[in-house]
């Protein structure tokens, strides 16, 4: 295993989903059940599905493209989106 590489995905995962919408949501359904082991595993078991999709994407993209190509279009579809956003929320 490379420790590097985990490390940087945890910490990078732990902090891009501290406050998510999707933290929230679980949040919420947790203060009105009592069945909090059913919440954390659904939540659990969705979280790492999503992720496991994202992997699957990740490594087929990274085989058939430039890695400068993934880089430099995720980064402008990350700014456009923030833009868009941006844009949406003053109008």
């Amino acid at each position: 295993m490379d420790w590097a590489i985990f490390g940087t995905a945890f910490i990078s995962s732990l902090i891009a989903e501290m406050g998510d919408k999707t933290q929230l949501a679980n949040m919420a359904l947790s203060s009105r059940t009592a069945s909090t082991w059913s919440v954390a595993a659904g939540s659990i078991l969705g979280l790492s599905l999503a992720t496991l999709f994202g992997i699957a994407v990740g490594r087929y993209l990274g085989a058939s493209l430039n890695p400068l190509i993934m880089k430099w279009a995720s980064g402008a579809l990350f700014i456009a989106m923030g833009v868009w956003i941006l844009a949406s929320k003053a109008s």
